[in-house]
């Protein structure tokens, strides 16, 4: 009988440890990051570095050294966020909206006001001078306020009641950020607390009658506007002008010439200009001639499609597509309710973002002043964003079960 040289047999059973070793790093390091959400994200950020790297070549206001301000802080908090577990925050609804409410109105305290173009939405940071819009952060502190409330009914809302009262608890910030002339970040908000009340358990009539109440409040709200700036003017409508004429370039682009119908003209034209395969880097005519306003803020759609054509335009909503679709499996996995509602909410946000930036580019959807998530010149958003992925991120790492 012949037998195996012991070295042999010795190496052997080595070469099987080794292999566990890496197995079991494997197995570890999934365990702790969904590597699709990662990669997508990173992904994300580094296009849209990009994409401001080449804007600040001819537009002053998009500070390259600032946007990778912005993404540095913002890679910090995401790594923060997703070694921590948040499950404990659903018995703190009361805490959150608190922090909600001083966040929608802490740009108008004395200090701490700041105010750029003539808007008050940011503070300063005492001490280090840096500038960041509360608002931002209020979208996650929102999404977590409601799924903590939606989470206490198990899945299945059984009464108008709970349903109204759910609602009614989302209406306050939402208010509250109308109240301050900041429409674009009150629907974002608006939208991902709703699509998290209706994952709650809401039944869908009582879902199609909130849309269909909101349709006619909303058409209350448009003849009460128009009678009070017919009365009073433009200082006293519940809708200022240009808000209004947003309204109306989106329903007929030849109604302001001059104003919102110009600027979607001009995006219209960067966008089919792009051709294909773009003009190249610093090619964004429409951008660099100044005829595309605020190129690397509300419309980098626009300017995007101009210098890299149908080809980057595609990848960016590819990239998008992944993002959001791997977030929507973490939330499938997650085995807490609360989180996998806080997922859901934040894959609302990202949804109802892009879809209006994309879309108001190509005049599919109405102008506002909504950012394209991880694209869009912005520290604050992209901070915020940034940690939207480290949440989801966490969400993987604690509640999901493998």
């Amino acid at each position: 009988m012949a037998y195996a040289p012991s070295h042999a047999v010795s190496s052997q059973g080595s070469l099987k440890r080794v292999n566990r070793r890496i197995s079991s790093s494997k197995n570890s390091w999934r365990r702790q990051v969904s590597p699709s959400v990662l990669v997508s994200s990173l992904a994300l950020i580094s296009y849209g570095a990009l994409v401001i790297w080449t804007a600040s070549l001819s537009i002053p206001e998009a500070s390259f050294p600032r946007q990778l301000l912005g993404i540095g802080i913002g890679l910090i908090a995401m790594v923060g966020v997703w070694r921590f577990d948040f499950r404990n925050l659903a018995n703190l609804s009361t805490v959150l909206i608190v922090i909600d409410i001083i966040l929608i109105f802490s740009p108008y305290v004395p200090g701490l006001s700041y105010s750029a173009k003539g808007m008050t939405g940011w503070i300063k940071i005492p001490l280090i001078g840096l500038t960041f819009q509360p608002v931002e952060l209020v979208k996650i502190v929102t999404i977590m306020f409601i799924s903590a409330l939606g989470a206490q009914y198990n899945g299945k809302i059984d009464t108008v009641r709970d349903y109204l009262k759910l609602c009614g608890m989302l209406a306050v910030p939402v208010l509250a950020i109308i109240a301050l002339r900041d429409l674009g970040s009150a629907i974002i908000v608006l939208f991902a607390g709703a699509i998290v009340i209706m994952m709650s358990g809401a039944k869908k009539e009582w879902v199609l009658s909130t849309i269909a109440l909101l349709a006619g409040l909303i058409s209350l709200v448009l003849a009460t506007n128009s009678i009070m700036h017919s009365m009073f003017g433009d200082h006293f409508a519940l809708i200022k002008d240009y808000q209004m004429n947003r309204l109306l370039v989106f329903m007929d682009p030849s109604k302001d010439t001059s104003g919102a119908g110009y600027n979607l003209q001009q995006a219209l034209i960067a966008v089919g200009s792009g051709g294909f395969f773009g003009k190249g880097i610093g090619g964004a005519s429409q951008a660099v001639s100044g005829f595309l306003p605020e190129a690397q803020t509300d419309f980098v759609f626009a300017l995007l499609s101009e210098e890299f054509g149908f080809i980057g335009a595609f990848l960016l909503l590819v990239l998008f597509a992944w993002l959001i679709l791997s977030a929507i499996r973490v939330a499938v996995k997650t085995d807490n309710l609360f989180m996998k509602l806080v997922c859901v909410g934040i894959v609302g946000m990202w949804t109802f973002q892009v879809f209006e930036n994309v879309g108001m580019c190509i005049g599919l959807m109405p102008i506002t002043g909504i950012p394209l998530p991880f694209i869009s010149f912005g520290s604050s958003s992209m901070i915020i964003q940034c940690m939207a992925v480290g949440l989801v991120q966490s969400i993987w790492r604690h509640h999901v079960s493998r």
